[in-house]
């Protein structure tokens, strides 16, 4: 019997998602080393999961000289060219209120800008949406552990319970209780 189609679509169980990106990645590690052998083919595969940590394969040679030869095929910049430094906390919240401001605007305010302006607004918003979700996943993450945290208290909290419930009922003493009739375990009249 073959296996259900599966739908592409988010999964929400976080312990599930994690499983299912493990097994995943796995196999399309695999498949992309397969491919090489079988078909003499040079390979990247980069993968960031949901927390951060990277994955990657460079099938022949280091990943640094694949990514230097795509670079170069592709008419990009070279890899060993320095990265744009960061700008500082209040020249990016002043040029992203500008963006803001332009984007209020509605279409409008974008027809006025040149196109290097528009890839510069739409690489900052990549850029934030990218930043925002990190935070999220980090957030949620936090959230995971504190309830893990209290569950983890609550089990403690309910074994030790437990444990006074059956002291207590131990110490009970059954012995003590008495009853209206002299001897209770005694039959009446003497049939028998």
């Amino acid at each position: 019997m073959g296996r259900g189609r599966v739908q592409m679509k988010r999964i929400e169980n976080p312990v599930h998602r994690q499983v299912t990106f493990c097994k995943r990645r796995a196999g399309l590690l695999k498949k992309a080393k397969e491919l090489s052998v079988l078909c003499d083919a040079e390979i990247g595969v980069v993968i960031f999961s949901a927390h951060g940590k990277l994955y990657e394969l460079a099938t022949k040679g280091t990943m640094q000289e694949l990514i230097e030869r795509y670079g170069k095929y592709t008419g990009g910049p070279p890899a060993d060219e320095p990265m744009v430094e960061p700008m500082d906390a209040k020249k990016e919240i002043e040029m992203l209120k500008q963006e803001i401001e332009i984007l209020q605007k509605g279409p409008r305010g974008c027809e006025y800008m040149s196109l290097n302006e528009l890839l510069v607004l739409e690489k900052h918003l990549e850029i934030w949406i990218n930043h925002i979700r990190s935070t999220k996943m980090d957030i949620m993450f936090q959230e995971i552990q504190m309830l893990r945290n209290k569950e983890g208290i609550m089990t403690a909290a309910n074994k030790c319970l437990h444990e006074t419930i059956e002291e207590n009922i131990s110490y009970t003493d059954f012995t003590t209780m008495t009853t209206n009739m002299m001897h209770p375990l005694t039959i009446a009249n003497n049939i028998f």
